[in-house]
């Protein structure tokens, strides 16, 4: 079991989500919380990918067209630390 950990950016964010984006987002947490970042890879909807430049340590997660989940995993732990819940804009 993984555990998710939102920065305070991102649960803020949360609330103020559409509605099919918020569902998406709960399936997204289920995915990862059963079986990580591996299963994200696994399933094809999610375009999981690794980023580049100066969030080259982060990964990103399609919601939807527009939004996006930022996250990194810590390395020696099971935990997914979210980012950001973004409409598609990576800037810092």
């Amino acid at each position: 079991m993984w555990t998710i950990v939102e920065a305070r950016d991102a649960a803020k964010a949360l609330d103020k989500l559409p509605r099919h984006v918020a569902e998406k987002y709960a399936i997204w947490c289920a995915i990862v919380r059963q079986s990580g970042p591996e299963g994200l890879r696994a399933i094809k909807s999610f375009h999981d990918e690794k980023l580049a430049g100066k969030l080259a340590n982060r990964r990103s997660s399609r919601l939807s067209d527009q939004w996006r989940v930022l996250y990194h995993v810590e390395a020696d732990s099971v935990i997914v630390y979210v980012d950001r819940v973004t409409p598609h804009d990576y800037r810092l």
